[in-house]
């Protein structure tokens, strides 16, 4: 037999051997030899695996129209504040929100002082609620199995570092608030990963006992005794890795030159909270959120929210984007900043710390399109809210119609525009998901809107993935 025979053999058993493997549904060998023949020019694609193989895509694909360099003026602009950095762990939504609550305390406070709060302290307070929901969440839901997607929820993710400013106003509610200075950043708190990794392992063991309590008929006093008794365990994890909670503290507050304002006082954390906040956070605002798969104009509540026993379920009104931007550019107005969130890495030139839909042209290097549009991305779970940041200006033109957007991030005042990132009003359509705005910028429409009863929703559902 020749050597021409022997291949060809050979061929005809290995093409055989996989269709015989191949199910229906199944990438068969006529298959793949249609994908083969469909592709361009073998030339032309080692050409361009050449470049990709040597190079990160962004560098490759970046618009070069899209490079000149772009306007840094903004005719609506609130006054500027030190960029935080929240390092190795997903706390952006404590950044953005505390950031918020810092330049509120700066625009109404006419002794001028500034302040720092400490993200550390409310941290620690979060991951321990998280904890008792994670598991108070498991006994209530102990008459189901364990592959029911609700206990898989409490199991899967026991606990995570990701948030939203309604967990932020539930726990300075709650527990007050404290100078940076008096509880600073750990190497925990920066880097989370670990610390977040073994608490979780505790809460799963635990979870199960728990569960186990429940399903032999133990009473109620017995098992929350236990739950006491497994959270104490934690609360020593965290103090070690956070440490312990600040309960009282001499502070003197300063200028933002640095110089001391008024005598040193000792406070506790709710009175620190008193005298920079005032009242309660809660009530005092609205979450809208850009939705555009449901109704515009009816409110949602999102089921099983990180603070549902202990604070209030994540709310929200769904609205067009031109009525969020108008929410938005009448609180600028009046200088205050904003807790909101975003898609951040899509479209986004870091070193330039600009986002814009052209900065990267992806399709035409790979020879194809991009083209799902906002709701199709949420739905497919290609896109969806990412990450917190602060919202501080915006530039109108003459119509009053917003050009771009200016956000102060939590990355260090290194990164992107000194610190900031600029974004274009198209990207900002496309990629901008939340925004929580003080009641007295919405009108009496909005309002009533926000107070319908909401409409449940799960926790899966692929925009509910909390900021970090």
């Amino acid at each position: 037999m020749n050597k021409k025979v022997l291949v060809m053999s050979a061929l005809i058993a290995v093409t055989g051997a996989m269709d015989a493997q191949t199910k229906e549904g199944g990438i068969s060998q006529k298959m793949i030899e249609k994908i083969e023949t469909g592709q361009p020019s073998s030339i032309a694609n080692k050409a361009l695996f050449n470049a990709i193989a040597g190079n990160k895509i962004d560098d490759l694909t970046k618009n070069h129209s899209n490079q000149i360099a772009f306007d840094t003026h903004f005719s609506i602009e609130t006054p500027s504040q030190s960029i935080m950095d929240q390092q190795s762990s997903g706390r952006c939504w404590l950044f953005s929100g505390l950031n918020v609550l810092r330049s509120d305390f700066a625009l109404k406070d006419k002794q001028k002082r500034v302040v720092e709060y400490s993200q550390d302290y409310l941290f620690f307070w979060d991951q321990l609620e998280k904890a008792n929901l994670m598991l108070q969440g498991v006994i209530d839901c102990a008459d189901k199995p364990l592959d029911d997607t609700r206990v898989q929820f409490f199991f899967h993710h026991p606990l995570n570092d990701g948030g939203t400013f309604c967990g932020v106003a539930d726990l300075a509610d709650k527990y007050g608030l404290v100078p940076k200075s008096v509880m600073p950043e750990t190497y925990s708190s920066d880097n989370t990963s670990k610390m977040s990794a073994l608490i979780s392992s505790k809460l799963r063991e635990f979870g199960l006992a728990l569960r186990k309590m429940k399903n032999e008929g133990k009473s109620k006093d017995a098992i929350n005794a236990k739950k006491t008794e497994y959270l104490a365990v934690i609360y020593r994890m965290l103090t070690l890795t956070l440490g312990e909670p600040v309960k009282t503290f001499t502070y003197q507050f300063r200028d933002k030159d640095g110089k001391a304002v008024g005598e040193a006082k000792t406070y506790t954390p709710k009175e620190f909270y008193k005298e920079t906040i005032g009242d309660k956070l809660n009530g005092s605002f609205i979450m809208v959120m850009n939705d555009p798969r449901h109704p515009y104009h009816k409110t949602y509540e999102v089921e099983y929210d990180r603070h549902t026993y202990d604070g209030h379920n994540w709310k929200y009104l769904n609205l067009p984007m031109e009525e969020i931007a108008k929410l938005a550019i009448n609180s600028l107005k009046a200088g205050r900043k904003m807790y909101s969130s975003y898609d951040v890495g899509k479209q986004l030139d870091r070193k330039r710390g600009y986002c814009d839909t052209e900065n990267y042209d992806y399709g035409s290097m790979f020879g194809t399109s991009f083209p799902m549009n906002k709701a199709e991305r949420i739905s497919t779970f290609d896109s969806g809210s990412t990450h917190a940041m602060t919202l501080t200006a915006v530039d109108l033109d003459a119509a009053g119609k917003p050009l771009k957007w200016k956000v102060e991030n939590s990355w260090g005042p290194d990164y992107g525009h000194k610190g900031y990132l600029i974004m274009s009003n198209r990207w900002f359509n496309e990629y901008m998901f939340r925004l929580v705005v003080d009641k007295k910028f919405a009108d009496r429409d909005i309002l009533k809107q926000f107070d319908q009863k909401p409409i449940m929703v799960t926790p899966e559902d692929p925009l509910f993935a909390e900021d970090k």
